[in-house]
């Protein structure tokens, strides 16, 4: 399996994006160590998506951007040159399957905490304000940010009903837009650039930040047996047989 790499990085850390799994994500202070995170991030994925793990694989460093964001908190603005391509209908499907499943087992994750108003953690700032400290300020935060994706590529959607059906309402607004297929560039209001492969990817890569933190916090404090795995953050780390950098 070849595993293509962007790097967006500066001098306070690295965020590693892996093309082929949307929303497939490592961080780290340093480079060996967001490096070193990927086959587990690669083999959770895949047990999410109900893939067989291909036993060996090659990791490609394809793109990279020097950024001024906090990219080590995981603050980004990167457009793939991938996510600058036309859709087709078949991947377009793909892609909006795969945020729908997301915003679900996100919903369920976060359902099945007992105290939702219990504070996890010591709150802290970060480049979005505090961070979230209960399971009910992780969720809002992560539902909050659907109708500021959409809008950043023209489509009028709010944040209305839960983090499911607000998406689903989202993607059924987009529909209606014509040529939406076109996967036109948009410049958002903070001059970021925005396609709808890009939304389709950072939703992922969104829900997955805050679900692990959701799914770590709480059986951190309750036990491993005290909320469902639907994203397998749980699972353990699956050992390849060779692993090729380029």
């Amino acid at each position: 399996m070849n595993i293509s790499i962007i790097k967006e990085y500066n001098e306070n850390g690295f965020l590693l994006h892996v093309a082929e799994f949307p929303g497939a994500y490592t961080r780290g202070k340093v480079f060996p160590e967001a490096v070193a995170k990927i086959p587990t991030e690669v083999r959770r994925y895949e047990l999410w998506c109900g893939l067989e793990p291909d036993t060996t694989f090659c990791m490609k460093f394809v793109e990279e951007k020097k950024s001024a964001l906090n990219v080590s908190d995981a603050d980004s603005d990167v457009l793939f040159e991938s996510e600058r391509e036309p859709l087709t209908r078949e991947e377009y499907e793909a892609l909006k399957a795969l945020c729908l499943r997301s915003a679900d087992d996100f919903l369920t994750l976060y359902s099945a905490v007992s105290d939702k108003s219990k504070v996890l953690r010591e709150p802290r700032d970060t480049f979005y304000g505090k961070c979230p400290s209960t399971a009910d300020e992780i969720y809002a935060h992560a539902a909050g940010i659907c109708g500021y994706y959409f809008g950043e590529i023209g489509v009028d959607a709010g944040n209305a009903g839960d983090i499911a059906e607000s998406r689903k309402a989202a993607f059924e607004a987009l529909e209606k837009t014509p040529d939406f297929l076109e996967n036109k560039i948009f410049v958002g209001k903070d001059g970021e650039e925005w396609t709808l492969r890009k939304i389709c990817r950072r939703f992922v890569w969104h829900d997955r930040i805050h679900a692990k933190s959701l799914y770590r916090l709480v059986t951190a404090a309750e036990g491993a047996d005290a909320l469902p795995d639907p994203f397998c953050f749980g699972k353990a780390a699956f050992e390849y047989n060779m692993t090729t950098f380029i």
